[in-house]
């Protein structure tokens, strides 16, 4: 009987962590042109990271590389173990999805695309969610 109620507590365990990525509960949001852009301060990003992902969430010729027709709804993941810059470029695993009819799909898309790019352990988590003005 302990087994069985340990599963349940892991998994509830489990959803609570992914759930301020998932539902924005700690992000910080703007407006940038139409859109909103909310940005999650990971404590794995290093200060050049936070710097480009703030430049994404408050420039609009940032926002237009991320987003380029302003369409959509948009999600960047990046994965722990990863990072987001290496030697000043995105790496491999960091994958911004643009362009989906809500933020749901985004976010799901951009975690799985990521999930499937990282070299780490550690599981990928939201950094970026754009929404359309």
């Amino acid at each position: 009987m302990i087994r069985l109620a340990v599963l349940p507590i892991a998994s509830l365990a489990l959803g609570l962590m992914l759930l301020p990525a998932l539902a924005g509960d700690q992000g910080d949001t703007r407006q940038n042109g139409t859109a909103k852009v909310t940005l999650w301060s990971h404590a794995f990003l290093s200060e050049d990271e936070l710097a480009m992902l703030r430049m994404v969430q408050t420039n609009d010729q940032a926002l237009a590389i991320f987003v380029p027709d302003n369409k959509g709804f948009a999600a960047m993941a990046v994965s722990p173990d990863d990072g987001f810059l290496r030697d000043g470029q995105p790496v491999a695993s960091a994958i911004a999805i643009a362009g989906l009819p809500d933020a749901q799909t985004a976010t799901k898309n951009a975690l799985a695309a990521c999930n499937q790019s990282r070299k780490g352990k550690k599981p990928c988590v939201l950094v970026l969610a754009v929404e359309p003005g």
